[in-house]
């Protein structure tokens, strides 16, 4: 099977968007076309199926024609919800996650994540540069919902602790692929 039929993706889109004064960040105009159609456009040749979780704007993340997921939880609880609501219903086996803030990923995001899962018979990889770990891109094999389900259901929020507790390998990239735009100086070239 090729990694395009093993692999869904969900664009975290939900947040609160305070960094960027409460503004919907997949929706924010980056050199002329919003920070989602950047995404979706460098995960479409690469996996097979792509969700946008949302909270708000559902309507205008609806009309690029993917399934739109609000989170099943209450009050903002995280990217992993966003996660969460995608396990409940990708079929593939694997599922890409990445933010609607990152207009420049890699080419070969999926693919160099998924290999190095399989290659070290692991259930998720995490994206890497020379600095810094980028614990909101991973690729994790969907048969960590009931993981993920009871790490939420403690309480607990942050994503980089849920990864830590499953067994994982880091991928390195060039770091210009994950170019983060949080804040709108960040949107100026």
């Amino acid at each position: 099977m090729s990694v395009v039929e093993q692999t869904a993706a969900v664009i975290l889109a939900g947040g609160q968007g305070r960094r960027m004064g409460g503004a919907d960040k997949g929706l924010v105009a980056y050199q002329g076309r919003p920070l989602i159609e950047w995404v979706l456009d460098a995960l479409a040749p690469q996996v097979g199926e792509i969700l946008i979780s949302a909270n708000r704007n559902l309507d205008a993340y609806a009309a690029y024609g993917r399934r739109v997921l609000p989170d099943t939880l209450p009050d903002f609880p995280g990217p992993l919800a966003g996660v969460l609501a995608a396990l409940d219903v990708v079929t593939a086996d694997w599922l890409l996650v990445v933010p609607c803030d990152t207009p420049h990923l890699p080419a070969d995001l999926a693919l160099r994540l998924l290999g190095a899962a399989q290659l070290e018979c692991v259930p998720l990889a995490v994206a890497a540069d020379e600095t810094r770990v980028h614990h909101s891109c991973f690729i994790v094999r969907t048969d960590q919902r009931g993981n993920l389900a009871a790490f939420l259901a403690r309480g607990e929020r942050a994503v980089r602790h849920w990864q830590a507790g499953l067994s994982s390998t880091v991928v390195s990239f060039d770091a210009a692929g994950f170019a983060n735009l949080n804040q709108p100086d960040d949107l100026t070239p």
